[in-house]
C-alpha cells in the first residue's frame, strides 16, 4: 500500500527542470515590473516590486508549494479520483451560468480573496479523466463505443467552456484530445480525421487573418455560429495584432532596453502584462532575449515529453503526454497570437503571463510530471 505523499521521491525528481522554471519565473517578473509602471512617470524611478510584481510573487510562493506537493504525491491516486474530479469540474462549469457575469461572460467565481476560473483547471481534469478511461479500455480501444465515451469526456467540458464563452480555452482541448486518442490506441481513422479537421481550421483561420477572403461579406454567415466579438478577432490587421507585431519588430536584435519600450509604456500595446507578455518582452529584450525565452520553453517541453517516454505504466504515459501537449499548445498559441498567425483568444503564456489560476494549474501539471518521473523505476 503506497502512501499518498512521500518526501523521499523529491530527491528522485528531474532536477534539470528546476532552473528552467525559475528562469521563466524571473522573466515573468521582469516583464511585469516593466509593464505595470505608470505612463506618467519616468519608469526607472519606479521600484522593481510594483503591486503587480508583489502579487505575482505571492502566486509564485503558493505555486512552488503546490509543485513540491504534487512532485511527492503518488500520481496513481489520480486514477482513483478521476471521476470525482471530473464530476466536480463539470458541476463547477455549469454553476458559472447561475452566477453574476463578469465583463458580460460567465468564466469566474468571485471569491473574497481571489477569482477562480474553472475552465483553466478543466483542461488538467480532462487529461486525468481521459488517461483513466483510455487505460481502462485499452483492450477494447478499437470499438466505436470507446471512441464515443472518450469523445464525450472531452466534449462535455468543451461545450460548456465554449458557452461561457471562452473559445481559446475550449480549443486547447482539441489537440490534447487528439494526441491522447493517438497514444491511447483509439480508432486511427478518427484520429486522422480529427487531425485533418484541426489542420483545416488552422488554414481557414490563417486565410481570414491574411485578408485573403472578404471579412465583412462573410460576417452575416459566421455570426450565426460564433459571436460578433469572436468574429472580430479574425479581422485582418486589427489593432491588437498590429501593436504586438510592431512591438516585436521595433525590439530589433538587442531590444529597446528594460522599461524602455515605447509601445509598452506608451499604452499602445493592449494587455501588456497578460495576453501580450511575449510582445512586451520582445520589444525590450529583442531577438537575443526571445532566443533565450524560446530555448527555455523548448527545454521545458522536451523534458516533459521525456517523462512520457520513461513512464512505467500506461496511465502515467497518457497523463504525461496530455500534460506535455497542454504545455506545448499554450506556448504555440500565445506566440502565434502575438505574431498575427492566430486570433487573440486570451490563451496565457505559461509561467510568464500574470495571473493565479493559470500559474497554479501549470505548477500542478509540472509537479505531476515530476511525480511520474520519480516513480519510473517502481513496479
Amino acid at each position: 500500500m503506497t502512501s499518498l505523499w512521500d518526501y523521499r521521491y523529491l530527491s528522485r525528481c528531474d532536477v534539470r527542470v528546476i532552473p528552467v522554471i525559475l528562469a521563466l519565473m524571473g522573466i515573468s517578473l521582469l516583464v511585469l515590473a516593466s509593464s505595470s509602471v505608470g505612463t506618467a512617470l519616468d519608469p526607472h524611478d519606479e521600484p522593481f516590486f510594483t503591486p503587480l510584481v508583489c502579487s505575482q510573487c505571492q502566486w509564485f510562493l503558493v505555486g512552488g508549494g503546490v509543485y513540491l506537493f504534487m512532485a511527492g504525491f503518488d500520481y496513481n491516486k489520480l486514477r482513483e479520483w478521476a471521476w470525482l474530479l471530473y464530476v466536480v469540474m463539470v458541476l463547477s462549469l455549469i454553476g458559472l451560468f447561475f452566477t453574476t457575469p463578469i465583463q458580460n461572460v460567465h468564466r469566474w467565481y468571485r471569491l473574497p480573496f481571489m477569482s477562480v476560473q474553472p475552465s483553466e483547471y478543466a483542461k488538467l481534469v480532462v487529461v486525468i479523466a481521459m488517461s483513466w478511461y483510455l487505460e481502462h479500455c485499452r483492450h477494447n480501444s478499437h470499438r466505436w463505443s470507446s471512441v464515443f465515451i472518450a469523445s464525450a469526456i472531452a466534449g462535455v467540458p468543451f461545450l460548456l467552456i465554449l458557452k461561457q464563452p471562452d473559445l481559446g480555452t475550449a480549443l486547447v482541448l482539441i489537440p490534447i484530445t487528439l494526441v491522447m486518442f493517438y497514444i491511447g490506441g483509439l480508432n486511427p481513422r478518427l484520429v486522422r480525421l480529427g487531425a485533418w479537421g484541426m489542420g483545416l481550421g488552422l488554414v481557414v483561420t490563417t486565410v481570414f487573418l491574411l485578408g485573403i477572403v472578404p471579412h465583412e461579406e462573410l460576417r452575416p454567415y459566421a455570426t450565426q455560429v460564433i459571436r460578433e466579438y469572436q468574429y472580430d478577432r479574425l479581422k485582418p490587421d486589427n489593432h491588437h495584432h498590429r501593436a504586438s507585431a510592431t512591438a516585436i519588430a521595433v525590439g530589433g536584435v538587442t531590444g529597446k532596453g528594460w522599461r524602455e519600450g515605447d509601445y509598452v509604456h506608451g499604452g499602445w500595446l493592449p494587455a501588456a502584462a497578460t495576453d501580450s507578455v511575449f510582445a512586451t518582452f520582445a520589444e525590450e529584450f529583442g531577438l537575443i532575449g526571445l532566443t533565450i525565452l524560446l530555448a527555455l520553453f523548448y527545454a521545458l517541453i522536451y523534458f516533459s515529453f521525456q517523462v512520457t517516454a520513461v513512464a512505467k505504466d500506461h496511465f502515467g504515459r497518457l497523463l504525461a503526454a496530455g500534460i506535455s501537449v497542454y504545455l506545448s499548445v499554450h506556448v504555440l498559441v500565445n506566440i502565434g497570437m502575438m505574431c498575427g498567425f492566430l486570433p487573440i483568444t486570451g490563451v496565457p503564456l505559461i509561467l510568464v503571463t500574470y495571473g493565479g489560476s493559470s500559474f497554479l494549474l501549470t505548477m500542478t501539471a509540472l509537479g505531476i510530471l515530476q511525480s511520474i518521473y520519480s516513480r519510473r523505476f517502481m513496479f
